[in-house]
């Protein structure tokens, strides 16, 4: 008898080797679980993300001198020039500010392009 069988006091060494084998089956299967979540998490949170991402891009690129928007500030102003990463906005006579294009989150008077987290829209 092995000293390590004695140690632990197994007698039915072949009962071991069957626990420690796989059961019968496809090895694949087990996979599935792992495959299944990753894909929950695709179309849950990443397809929505680049959705909204894209929707955002499309929104900034077209934005044209003239346009009243609305500053994630909360800056109401009229775009008055246009750069390729800002903006230069009129907020009232004589007041012109340079702001980044990604502060821009809509048009006046309309829903925000995308609604911030954790708003029931």
């Amino acid at each position: 008898m092995s000293p390590l069988v004695s140690l632990f006091g197994f007698r039915d060494t072949p009962f071991l080797v069957a626990m420690a084998s796989p059961p019968g089956g496809n090895p694949l299967l087990g996979l599935l679980p792992a495959v299944l979540i990753l894909g929950i998490f695709y179309f849950v949170l990443l397809l929505p993300m680049r959705r909204r991402q894209k929707k955002v891009q499309t929104f900034l690129a077209g934005l044209k001198v003239g346009d009243k928007v609305v500053t994630s500030g909360g800056i109401y102003a009229t775009i008055t020039k246009l750069n390729d990463a800002t903006l230069q906005v009129q907020a009232a006579e004589r007041v012109r500010l340079e702001v980044s294009r990604n502060a821009v989150v809509g048009y006046q008077g309309q829903e925000p392009v995308v609604p911030e987290p954790g708003s029931n829209s």
